[in-house]
């Protein structure tokens, strides 16, 4: 059976997914600045005040006293080891009394502390690698091929944008945009948006960097991700309707995307890897540059992820979170590796605090979708809540939270930070 790694700090051993076995980074507003912090319980540790206590290992102790993590991504994956590693032994159950003592002048209830974005994002990438999203999608607007030929060739993405990435629970103004005539000859209207949908993502956070013209071999494609976190791709699509072709989606997506304050290192994920998800025996076998037995053989994630919606008047009855759809990120048909090596195999260059997501995270059934879009097939079909009311699009004053877990037999289970987002009005 395996031994459960047990922590000195008040809380920390209980089942809430935020052990020793994770550890994820983040910033908070303390003592008039902003400062990098690591979870533990309910509580987050201070990494500033941790130097100030000289418990930061010299190599990296500057880079952990910025307000954000990107200095530190960069120093690349053997650092992040060290210092997991360092991290651990002073907050496992073994350390001195007197480095307890220390710690716990550094330790900060997260009922205390207001949580800021933990990066300064200079890239952002959506994947489409869920073939599940996909195929619905295709379905609603191309029954007649709802997967366009390249798709199981080559992991489709776009460049989103990074300057409006916001950290949970930033409110999200419901979008303007220019919407589709009503009737052929008729000028298009601009107004707020009519069809916000919320996606259910998955995101990596690159640490490691390529130069620019430098490919990355899918054999190294991992050593750059440093961690992961939920991510809402926020869409009006009514706006992208009008606008995405020919180019693909703009402004119905650019207003908003919302990040988990915190970043699971990808090494706390070690234990939930598993193998690529079978495809089916038609499909092409990737090209060589897409394709390694290692990554085949443990290049997936098992994180079980789901949405929930509160609305104003389920709040107001103190009903709790309805759920919206669930879904495991086995279930993509690319994998992280394959996302990155697709990425930098023109020669793009990857830079620390960049965002790759996995686009809309969907199973194979529909109660396994991440968007209302699929839900409630373009608006025809509106949902039904626990509470009776109906949902077409999300409507303002309602707040979706995005959650995710991974379990496995006898070991802790990791839970990653949520994803909130409340949507206020134009």
């Amino acid at each position: 059976m395996t031994t459960v790694a047990q922590s000195w700090v008040e809380g920390a051993n209980e089942s809430h997914g935020f052990g020793l076995n994770h550890l994820p980074f983040g910033a908070l507003e303390h003592k008039g600045a902003v400062r990098l912090c690591v979870r533990i319980g309910g509580l987050a540790l201070d990494l500033q005040q941790l130097a100030t206590q000289r418990l930061l290992p010299d190599f990296c102790d500057a880079e952990l006293c910025a307000p954000t993590l990107n200095r530190f991504l960069a120093m690349g994956p053997v650092v992040w080891a060290e210092f997991r590693e360092h991290l651990t032994a002073l907050l496992h159950v073994s350390a001195k009394s007197n480095v307890q003592k220390k710690i716990r002048e550094a330790l900060v209830p997260l009922d205390k502390a207001t949580l800021r974005l933990p990066l300064e994002v200079g890239g952002y990438t959506d994947f489409y690698a869920s073939l599940h999203h996909a195929r619905r999608v295709g379905e609603l607007f191309r029954p007649d091929q709802p997967l366009l030929p390249n798709y199981k060739h080559i992991p489709i993405a776009y460049n989103g944008r990074a300057s409006s990435v916001v950290v949970s629970g930033t409110p999200v103004r419901r979008p303007w945009g220019q919407r589709k005539p009503a009737h052929e000859g008729e000028p298009p209207t601009f107004a707020p948006t009519a069809a916000l949908d919320y996606e259910l993502e998955l995101a990596l956070v690159i640490g490691r960097a390529n130069a620019l013209g430098e490919r990355i071999a899918i054999e190294q494609a991992e050593e750059a991700i440093f961690g992961v976190t939920l991510l809402n791709d926020w869409s009006a699509r009514d706006v992208q309707a009008w606008e995405y072709q020919p180019l693909g989606p703009f402004l119905g997506k650019s207003f908003a995307t919302s990040i988990s304050p915190w970043i699971t290192p990808w090494a706390a994920l070690d234990p939930f890897r598993v193998p690529v998800a079978a495809r089916e025996t038609s499909d092409p076998r990737p090209l060589d540059y897409l394709w390694s037995d290692k990554n085949q053989q443990r290049g997936a994630l098992d994180i079980n992820v789901s949405a929930s919606l509160s609305t104003e008047r389920s709040r107001a009855a103190t009903l709790p979170p309805m759920p919206l759809g669930a879904a495991n990120t086995r279930d993509l048909y690319w994998t992280p590796a394959q996302m990155i090596a697709h990425h930098a195999s023109n020669g793009c260059n990857l830079r620390p605090g960049d965002l790759l997501a996995t686009g809309t995270i969907s199973g194979p059934q529909r109660e396994q979708a991440g968007c209302l879009l699929e839900v409630t097939r373009n608006g025809q079909q509106p949902l039904t809540l626990a509470n009776d009311e109906q949902r077409a699009w999300l409507m303002d004053g309602d707040e979706v939270t995005l959650s995710a877990r991974c379990e496995r037999d006898a070991l802790p289970s990791i839970v990653l930070g949520d994803c909130t987002g409340y949507i206020a009005p134009a």
